[in-house]
């Protein structure tokens, strides 16, 4: 194949994560909440089906104090709705963005997607504390 097509690919699979990255974390600034995605994030919550579980499964991991306040229903569909209002759809993760085998560490057995997000996750809970 055709060197150039895999660049292609590439580039417009980077444009479409960083539309995606870009309209999340605008609509968390919209909202006033101090969240920030990178590709990484995106890339781990990518193991849940759904955006607005994805969004939960992050603010139970990271942002439980906010729960005290809000349902991370209603929390996943503001963000979500705001989010869609820029980017609507969802970024197909590829497969190597995915940890490489010989980097991932025996994790214990994990009793649900949440526990394992939050096992998982490696980013500060808040961005600039």
């Amino acid at each position: 194949m055709n060197p150039s097509r895999f660049d292609t690919r590439d580039s417009a699979h980077d444009a479409e994560v960083e539309a995606q990255l870009c309209a999340y974390n605008s609509a968390f600034d919209e909202l006033g909440l101090r969240f920030r995605w990178d590709a990484h994030t995106l890339a781990l919550l990518a193991t849940i089906d759904d955006e607005e579980a994805q969004i939960a499964a992050y603010i139970e991991a990271h942002h439980a104090h906010l729960l005290n306040a809000y349902s991370a229903g209603f929390l996943s569909r503001a963000i979500l709705e705001r989010k869609n209002a820029r980017c609507p759809g969802r970024v197909s993760m590829r497969v190597e963005n995915a940890p490489h085998p010989a980097r991932v560490v025996q994790q214990p057995q994990m009793s649900s997607w949440r526990e394992r997000v939050s096992y998982e996750m490696e980013l500060p809970a808040l961005v600039g504390v």
